[in-house]
């Protein structure tokens, strides 16, 4: 994707950039939940106010997904990835000298329009640097530096937050920041770019599907079911309206000519399945944990960190084996043990010791880790070099769309349960969800097998 050749420092040195952009995202999603009842006692505001410290961050990160994906195809990945991450820089400097509850919140909705233009564009920009027989490395890479920014998220806040008041966890992105702006607006090589006009309609129509379905599942989570239907509906028909205005589009912010691609969009449904699992258990668990368990909160955290902790060491062996074997197959056996682990969890006993609840977590994450880097490097390559900026945003947007589906079912699970059954219940549909994402991902073996079938038949 690039017009220039890359040595091997500057593809470092990129890549650096890159994972300082992920680290940057993962640290400070991960960070902000546990400093809220401390930022709403120092700003004097309400609970309800001071949700919208998460709320709002993450409301601009799911509308900007698929506009940033189309300006990098316009302007090209290093002005939107470097204009994304010093946006992130500053607005975090402007959240940590707010000293009201709305200037904090529209500082984060600038760090969300910042983090959705380098969560977007984070695999292009490895594509764009790395040759195909190295991209397995590269997106392993990227998937160890996400599970070691949210396992480390909560122990690196809680321990600020020991010693110092809630501004310095924004202030702690300063120097990344600092340092990762000039290195990549400097290494970065210049990608090929193609004219065209920006779709403002189709941002419009964007917003309001992801945006009102974002806020349709915090409504649903605060059991508000009115607003949660009207406003899940609502973005429902600004999705069918997308969709039939891209229709009509010839280079579409919706990346239909991708969609239309059964390997992609099948890597796609894997990633919405996998996500979904994930967050339903995340969410669940600290239930379990806390309520049938009685454990403290910061027991909690500790038992929770195998999970990621283990993403982190199968990520890159996922990697290697990804150059040698089907990527199908291999994502397939991560979910199927993704889904091994989170039924060990359901019917785990009441009071299990810390070894019983660390290999079932382990478990969990060693199968997490065995299907994202081979499905991402899927989803990456399934397409032209010349859509890897869209590729790269629908990637992110899967991942938005997977936790948001599984934050609207733990809202309806919880919901509808009795007692304390309620975690049990979200784990037994995380399997379910597991077990789908494998039966779609081995699909993608046997269309594939097809097309060799079909190209090899006279």
């Amino acid at each position: 994707m690039n017009n220039q050749p890359v040595s091997d420092t500057q593809r470092r040195l990129v890549m650096l950039c890159a994972v300082l952009g992920i680290v940057l995202g993962g640290l400070d999603g991960a960070i902000a939940n546990i400093a809220l009842p401390t930022i709403a006692k120092d700003l004097s505001c309400s609970e309800t106010l001071t949700v919208w410290i998460v709320n709002g961050y993450q409301l601009a990160v799911a509308v900007s997904l698929l506009p940033a994906a189309a300006l990098a195809e316009s302007l090209g990945l290093k002005k939107v990835y470097g204009f994304g991450l010093a946006l992130f820089t500053a607005a975090s400097l402007a959240c940590a000298l707010s000293g009201s509850i709305g200037l904090l919140v529209g500082s984060r909705v600038l760090q969300g329009i910042g983090g959705a233009c380098m969560a977007a564009l984070s695999g292009a920009l490895v594509r764009s640097v790395y040759p195909r027989e190295l991209l397995h490395k590269a997106f392993a890479t990227i998937a160890l530096a996400v599970a070691i920014s949210a396992a480390t998220g909560p122990t690196l806040a809680a321990a600020v937050l020991s010693v110092a008041t809630w501004p310095w966890l924004f202030l702690i992105n300063l120097p990344i920041g600092l340092i990762a702006v000039p290195l990549f607006l400097r290494v970065a090589p210049h990608s090929p770019r193609r004219s065209f006009t920006f779709d403002w309609m189709g941002a419009l129509l964007n917003v309001g599907a992801l945006g009102l379905g974002v806020l349709g599942v915090d409504a649903l989570g605060q059991k508000e079911p009115r607003w949660a239907s009207i406003e899940i509906g609502a973005g429902f028909l600004c999705a069918i309206m997308l969709y039939l205005q891209q229709r009509r589009q010839k280079a579409p912010m919706l990346p239909l000519d991708l969609l239309a691609i059964p390997l992609f969009s099948l890597s796609i449904l894997t990633s919405v399945c996998a996500y979904a699992a994930q967050i339903l258990a995340y969410v669940a668990l600290p239930f379990l944990f806390q309520t049938i368990m009685h454990q403290s909160a910061v027991t909690t955290g500790l038992l929770v960190t195998p999970w990621p902790l283990l993403v982190a060491v199968a990520a890159p062996f996922a990697g290697q084996l990804a150059a040698r074997h089907p990527a199908s197959v291999l994502s397939s056996i991560g979910l199927t043990i993704l889904a091994a682990g989170l039924t060990m969890l359901s019917i785990m006993p009441a009071h299990p010791s810390f070894l019983d609840v660390a290999w079932r977590m382990g478990l969990c994450g060693i199968g997490f880790g065995f299907y994202q880097t081979p499905n991402n490097l899927t989803v990456m390559t399934s397409g032209p070099t010349t859509r890897s900026g869209a590729a790269s945003g629908m990637l992110a947007v899967a991942r938005t769309m997977g936790w948001a589906l599984g934050s609207a079912l733990v809202a309806l699970v919880f919901g509808l349960s009795e007692g304390s059954s309620g975690a049990v219940h979200c784990l037994e549909l995380a399997t379910g969800f597991a077990l789908t994402g494998a039966i779609l991902s081995v699909s993608r073996r046997v269309i594939r097998d097809e097309q060799h079938q079909q190209k090899s038949s006279p």
